[in-house]
């Protein structure tokens, strides 16, 4: 359900764990500690690992530029999104692109 629901809120830059906890109806600590759990992941660092994967999706089935993907996945930042990223995936967006392209 946490996934659904970050997934249809993809684009709202400001989701944190404040508005997950309400349309989860649950308290931070429950919710943190299922989280944790079942990903071994903070709520936060879900959140932001399922706004890359649609930013990635969005780069290479749906040709966005990277501007436009950041933004579409709800990164309001695009140095922010990129240092993601690349801790994520171990390399800037431009060079998975660029990657991705040279292997099709």
């Amino acid at each position: 359900k946490f996934t659904t629901i970050v997934e249809e809120n993809i684009d709202m830059e400001k989701m944190d764990m404040s508005f997950m906890m309400e349309k989860m109806n649950m308290s931070h600590s429950t919710l943190y500690r299922k989280i944790k759990s079942l990903t071994g992941m903070s709520g936060n660092e879900l959140i932001r690992k399922i706004r890359l994967k649609n930013s990635l999706r969005l780069l290479m089935e749906e040709g966005h530029n990277i501007s436009e993907a950041a933004y579409a996945s709800g990164f309001n930042d695009l140095g922010y999104f990129r240092s993601c990223f690349r801790e994520e995936y171990g390399m800037a967006p431009s060079e998975y692109i660029r990657l991705r392209k040279s292997q099709d």
